[in-house]
Protein backbone atom coordinates (compact mmCIF):
# COMPACT_ATOMS: atom_id res chain seq x y z
CA UNK A 1 0.00 0.00 0.00
CA UNK A 2 1.37 3.03 -1.21
CA UNK A 3 1.38 6.55 1.12
CA UNK A 4 -1.65 7.62 -1.00
CA UNK A 5 -3.76 4.79 -0.05
CA UNK A 6 -3.01 4.73 3.51
CA UNK A 7 -4.22 8.15 3.69
CA UNK A 8 -7.41 7.46 1.48
CA UNK A 9 -7.69 4.54 3.78
CA UNK A 10 -7.70 6.71 7.12
CA UNK A 11 -9.96 8.94 6.07
CA UNK A 12 -12.23 6.38 5.30
CA UNK A 13 -12.40 4.41 8.63
CA UNK A 14 -13.80 6.75 10.55
CA UNK A 15 -16.64 7.26 7.76
CA UNK A 16 -17.24 3.80 8.13
CA UNK A 17 -17.12 3.06 11.67
CA UNK A 18 -19.81 6.28 12.13
CA UNK A 19 -21.86 4.26 9.59
CA UNK A 20 -21.72 1.39 11.69
CA UNK A 21 -22.33 3.20 14.92
CA UNK A 22 -25.66 5.17 13.40
CA UNK A 23 -26.83 1.58 12.13
CA UNK A 24 -26.03 -0.37 15.12
CA UNK A 25 -27.81 3.29 16.98
CA UNK A 26 -31.13 2.60 14.12
CA UNK A 27 -31.70 -0.48 15.35
CA UNK A 28 -31.05 -0.17 18.86
CA UNK A 29 -34.19 2.33 18.77
CA UNK A 30 -36.07 0.37 17.11
CA UNK A 31 -35.86 -2.33 19.55
CA UNK A 32 -36.28 -0.32 22.42
CA UNK A 33 -39.72 1.07 20.49
CA UNK A 34 -40.91 -2.40 20.29
CA UNK A 35 -40.48 -3.01 24.18
CA UNK A 36 -41.98 0.44 25.05
CA UNK A 37 -44.79 -0.65 22.92
CA UNK A 38 -44.47 -4.26 24.66
CA UNK A 39 -44.67 -2.27 27.87
CA UNK A 40 -47.78 0.11 26.77
CA UNK A 41 -49.72 -3.28 25.84
CA UNK A 42 -48.87 -4.81 29.55
CA UNK A 43 -50.05 -1.09 31.20
CA UNK A 44 -53.73 -1.74 29.51
CA UNK A 45 -53.56 -5.65 30.00
CA UNK A 46 -53.03 -4.52 33.73
CA UNK A 47 -55.82 -1.87 33.34
CA UNK A 48 -58.55 -3.96 31.25
CA UNK A 49 -58.55 -7.36 33.78
CA UNK A 50 -57.41 -5.31 36.95
CA UNK A 51 -55.29 -8.46 38.10
CA UNK A 52 -52.93 -6.70 39.79
CA UNK A 53 -52.86 -5.10 42.98
CA UNK A 54 -48.81 -5.10 43.30
CA UNK A 55 -48.58 -1.65 43.44
CA UNK A 56 -44.48 -2.14 43.65
CA UNK A 57 -45.10 -3.56 40.42
CA UNK A 58 -47.24 -0.95 38.42
CA UNK A 59 -44.82 1.60 39.42
CA UNK A 60 -40.98 -0.35 38.48
CA UNK A 61 -43.35 -1.47 35.18
CA UNK A 62 -43.78 2.64 34.64
CA UNK A 63 -40.31 3.55 35.47
CA UNK A 64 -39.18 0.73 33.12
CA UNK A 65 -41.36 2.59 30.78
CA UNK A 66 -39.82 5.94 31.67
CA UNK A 67 -36.13 3.94 30.94
CA UNK A 68 -37.15 3.14 27.53
CA UNK A 69 -38.27 6.74 26.69
CA UNK A 70 -35.14 8.05 27.96
CA UNK A 71 -32.98 5.68 26.15
CA UNK A 72 -34.86 6.54 23.03
CA UNK A 73 -35.18 10.00 23.36
CA UNK A 74 -31.35 10.30 23.90
CA UNK A 75 -30.70 8.55 20.80
CA UNK A 76 -32.81 11.06 18.78
CA UNK A 77 -31.05 13.24 20.59
CA UNK A 78 -27.41 12.13 19.72
CA UNK A 79 -28.60 12.56 16.03
CA UNK A 80 -29.66 15.77 16.58
CA UNK A 81 -26.74 17.32 18.66
CA UNK A 82 -24.12 15.65 15.45
CA UNK A 83 -23.57 13.30 16.84
CA UNK A 84 -23.22 13.63 20.19
CA UNK A 85 -24.60 12.50 23.68
CA UNK A 86 -25.07 14.69 26.35
CA UNK A 87 -24.37 13.73 29.84
CA UNK A 88 -27.32 15.09 30.96
CA UNK A 89 -29.25 12.39 29.83
CA UNK A 90 -27.32 9.84 31.28
CA UNK A 91 -27.49 11.01 34.75
CA UNK A 92 -31.46 11.20 33.88
CA UNK A 93 -31.49 7.38 32.89
CA UNK A 94 -29.15 6.87 36.24
CA UNK A 95 -31.94 8.80 38.84
CA UNK A 96 -34.59 6.52 36.87
CA UNK A 97 -32.90 3.42 37.23
CA UNK A 98 -31.71 3.77 40.51
CA UNK A 99 -35.08 5.10 41.56
CA UNK A 100 -36.82 2.11 40.24
CA UNK A 101 -34.18 0.00 42.44
CA UNK A 102 -35.41 1.29 45.69
CA UNK A 103 -39.47 0.55 44.46
CA UNK A 104 -38.39 -3.05 43.31
CA UNK A 105 -35.26 -4.00 45.79
CA UNK A 106 -36.41 -2.64 48.88
CA UNK A 107 -36.12 -5.22 51.19
CA UNK A 108 -32.46 -4.58 52.45
CA UNK A 109 -32.45 -0.77 54.40
CA UNK A 110 -28.42 -0.75 53.54
CA UNK A 111 -28.70 -1.30 50.26
CA UNK A 112 -31.75 1.30 49.91
CA UNK A 113 -29.42 3.74 51.59
CA UNK A 114 -26.53 3.16 49.02
CA UNK A 115 -29.09 3.25 46.21
CA UNK A 116 -29.89 7.03 47.81
CA UNK A 117 -26.57 8.25 47.93
CA UNK A 118 -26.13 7.34 44.71
CA UNK A 119 -29.20 9.44 43.86
CA UNK A 120 -27.55 11.91 45.54
CA UNK A 121 -24.25 11.94 43.88
CA UNK A 122 -25.81 11.78 40.58
CA UNK A 123 -28.00 14.61 41.38
CA UNK A 124 -24.63 16.57 42.33
CA UNK A 125 -23.01 15.84 38.90
CA UNK A 126 -26.02 17.09 37.21
CA UNK A 127 -26.19 20.29 39.66
CA UNK A 128 -22.05 20.61 38.65
CA UNK A 129 -22.77 20.22 34.56
CA UNK A 130 -25.42 22.94 34.84
CA UNK A 131 -22.95 25.73 36.29
CA UNK A 132 -19.90 24.94 34.29
CA UNK A 133 -20.12 26.99 31.07
CA UNK A 134 -21.13 25.38 28.37
CA UNK A 135 -18.84 26.30 25.58
CA UNK A 136 -14.99 25.13 26.49
CA UNK A 137 -12.46 27.87 27.60
CA UNK A 138 -10.06 29.17 24.45
CA UNK A 139 -6.80 27.41 24.28
CA UNK A 140 -3.97 29.57 25.65
CA UNK A 141 -1.00 30.11 23.09
CA UNK A 142 1.02 27.40 24.50
CA UNK A 143 -1.33 25.10 23.57
CA UNK A 144 -2.37 26.45 20.00
CA UNK A 145 -1.71 24.01 17.17
CA UNK A 146 -0.23 27.25 14.77
CA UNK A 147 2.39 27.83 18.12
CA UNK A 148 5.95 27.73 16.68
CA UNK A 149 8.47 26.79 19.01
Amino acid sequence: MNKAQWKIAIKFFPTALQWFLNSCLIMLAFILSFLLLKEILEFFKILLTGSSNDYTLILANILLFFLYFEFITMIVKYFKDDYHFPLRYFLYIGITAMVRLIIVEHEHPLDTLIFTLVILILIICYFIINITPLERPKRSQLFSKNHEN
